[in-house]
């Protein structure tokens, strides 16, 4: 089984849109994949870090055989081309959004220089790199189900049901902007399971997705908010047929624990 790793830009093909509508994605093939093959993605710019672990299901494909993608091209003219090339179907195993992921500390553990191409993944890097993919889990218990640049979201589309569109770059802004604690509790991972929780936090839409109803403009300072899972499973949780706001929940959480 060979392991790779290839460079995805964001600004260039929505390739997170693509994993969380399909679950895997067609990527141009330049290099030998077989299938039953690992490949990380390395995003580009502004997020610099691995950020998807892959398996190879299918090789060689022409584009007829590929799913329809191009609303997830920025310019029309990089879809054009890529109809030239086979494909080959990476399916998502598990992805991830950790320091120890970043360029700066691939670049300590056997990774040579931010890749520009595909290339084949030297043991050493690949053990390091799984054994930090091993803490995410794409489907945990507490599902982060508002993780929306300026940053549009709203556009629906239509899977099995139907959902809001989010970019991932919101909630690195977000994070960036609040802390990784609780904004209801208070709870720093971080400080309760030392690097094992380092980065870990969900992110809240404040005002609901399924409310708006309409494109708009997210601004990660005032319409997100880092929360717990527990935290966030209460948001998401009515009472007498009513939501709780933040700080009613914060007034909840403060009085139970006095």
């Amino acid at each position: 089984m060979g392991k790779w790793m290839i460079p995805a830009n964001p600004k260039i093909y929505d390739h997170a849109r693509f994993f969380d509508d399909y679950g895997y994605v067609d990527w141009k093939q330049r290099l030998k994949f077989e299938v039953g093959d690992i490949v990380y993605l390395y995003c580009s710019k502004p997020f610099q870090k691995v950020m998807y672990k892959t398996k190879v299901i299918k090789e060689s494909m022409p584009f007829s055989e590929c799913t329809e993608d191009i609303d997830y091209w920025t310019n029309p003219d990089d879809y054009e081309s890529s109809k030239s090339y086979m494909r080959a179907r990476l399916e998502l195993l598990n992805r991830a959004d950790r320091e120890e992921l970043s360029l700066e500390y691939l670049m300590k553990n056997g990774l040579n220089a931010a890749p520009q191409k595909g290339f084949k993944v030297q043991d050493n890097l690949a053990e390091y790199m799984d054994k930090y993919f091993e803490l995410e889990s794409p489907d945990m218990i507490y599902p982060e189900s508002d993780i929306p640049e300026n940053y549009y979201e709203g556009a629906v589309t239509t899977t099995i049901v139907n959902k809001y569109e989010r970019n991932p770059l919101a909630r690195k802004k977000c994070i960036e902007y609040h802390g990784c604690e609780c904004s209801v509790c208070g709870l720093s991972f971080e400080k309760m399971y030392g690097d094992l929780g380092k980065g870990f936090i969900h992110v809240h839409h404040i005002v609901p997705l399924n409310q708006i109803k309409e494109e708009y403009e997210v601004d990660y300072k005032t319409d997100l908010i880092p929360v717990c899972p527990n935290c966030h499973a209460m948001l998401h949780r009515k009472l007498n047929n009513e939501y709780y706001s933040i700080e009613e929940l914060k007034g909840i959480v403060k009085k139970n624990l006095e």
